[in-house]
């Protein structure tokens, strides 16, 4: 049988034809000048791109960011820092994860910071013999990464390292998402903890060079605490980690739309059951699509049974039975006209109806964070870019 033309012209298979993530690159830019209008005068806002830019693809999101005029970034690791460099990106470029010695010609060939750990972190490092520009990690109470305050002979030692050049001091606060009483005390002793490390510093000659603490709880739950970059992640994003969150914000544009196809619809009878395990069985017959995104591309399988929801033809119609590899079944009995090739809205908008990240997330047991980083490598990013189309 002859295919069809339209069929033959493609080179690669679409990006549109099974299951693809949507980045918004217009809404990413509204955040970034969002929060940084949020910010105190003489901060500077720290565009967190590390995982892939939490899964929206590290290169176009960067670019997109650096047109609009921000210049200073972090990642997880040196691979994604030198990812960035090859595909042009200048500015600063700050390695908050730990990195190996043995790489340490990347951080200086690429020109990129390294967070240090610890002591040993940093001489393992001078001891390249590469001249290295680095921040220093005070752990305040987070106990990730970082020198504890009360070894301050041992952030004395990173400054008396020949190779490097100290041109940061970070902590990271750990409990800053939480309104908490307890948590707030917290938050305030690790803040007056950090203050007082650096104030040490300054009092002893050292230069301390960029100051830097908050996340994005941190940028808006403690605006009175001003530095020279404030770190924004998942707020970049237009999501907060917890649907909860969302009430004091500022409003803050989503950046992902999760959608796929529906392979089939079908009716089955009463007291049929959907998926592996026959956790679902149907009360009477109801019309049922498979759409061809799984756990595979992300969808967590927690979402069996625990009340998700996608979007078809603009309503919510549930998920029945259990999440698998590479497909999820719909009760799409409510939805008129609906068939193969429709598309599903699993995060975004459809109509006037939306499915947020936070609550997908929700139903899913976990965090926004995590949902967006988990979605599979083997979903095609579609950029919308209008402020940059040709």
């Amino acid at each position: 049988m002859k295919a069809n033309s339209d069929i033959e012209n493609y080179n690669t298979p679409s990006e549109d034809g099974r299951a693809w993530v949507e980045i918004d690159l217009d809404a990413l830019a509204y955040n970034a000048s969002t929060i940084q209008a949020y910010l105190p005068q003489g901060c500077e806002l720290m565009s967190i791109v590390k995982t892939d830019a939490y899964g929206h693809g590290v290169e176009k999101c960067a670019a997109r960011l650096r047109r609009e005029g921000f210049k200073v970034f972090a990642v997880s690791t040196v691979n994604e820092g030198v990812r960035l460099r090859e595909n042009g990106l200048d500015g600063e470029i700050l390695v908050l994860g730990y990195t190996h010695a043995k790489d340490a010609r990347f951080l200086n060939e690429h020109s990129l910071s390294q967070l240090v750990v610890d002591g040993a972190h940093a001489k393992s490092l001078d001891d390249t013999g590469y001249e290295l520009r680095v921040h220093i990690g005070i752990d305040t109470g987070m106990h990730r990464l970082g020198i504890e305050p009360c070894k301050f002979s041992e952030i004395e030692r990173v400054y008396a390292c020949k190779n490097l050049i100290v041109e940061g001091v970070a902590t990271h606060l750990s409990s800053a998402d939480s309104r908490d009483e307890d948590d707030v005390a917290f938050t305030n002793k690790q803040i007056e903890s950090y203050i007082s490390v650096v104030d040490k510093l300054r009092e002893r000659g050292y230069n301390t060079g960029k100051l830097h603490a908050q996340a994005s709880y941190g940028i808006f739950n403690y605006p009175g605490f001003t530095c020279d970059y404030a770190r924004a992640g998942i707020a970049l994003y237009g999501a907060m980690s917890d649907v909860r969150d969302r009430l004091d914000m500022p409003s803050l544009r989503p950046v992902l739309s999760l959608r796929a196809i529906i392979a089939q619809v079908r009716t089955i009878g009463a007291m049929e059951s959907v998926s592996y395990g026959r956790i679902y069985t149907t009360d009477k017959p109801i019309k049922l699509a498979t759409v061809s995104i799984g756990y595979a591309d992300g969808v967590p399988r927690q979402m069996s049974g625990n009340g998700g929801v996608c979007l078809v033809g603009g309503r919510r119609v549930p998920i029945v039975g259990r999440v698998c590899m590479d497909m999820l079944m719909l009760d799409v009995s409510g939805v008129e006209n609906v068939g193969a090739e429709d598309v599903v809205t699993l995060i975004g908008k459809d109509g006037n109806e939306e499915i947020r990240c936070e609550d997908f997330a929700a139903v899913s047991g976990t965090i926004t964070n995590d949902i967006l980083c988990r979605l599979g490598s083997r979903l095609p990013r579609v950029y919308i870019d209008l402020v940059n189309a040709d």
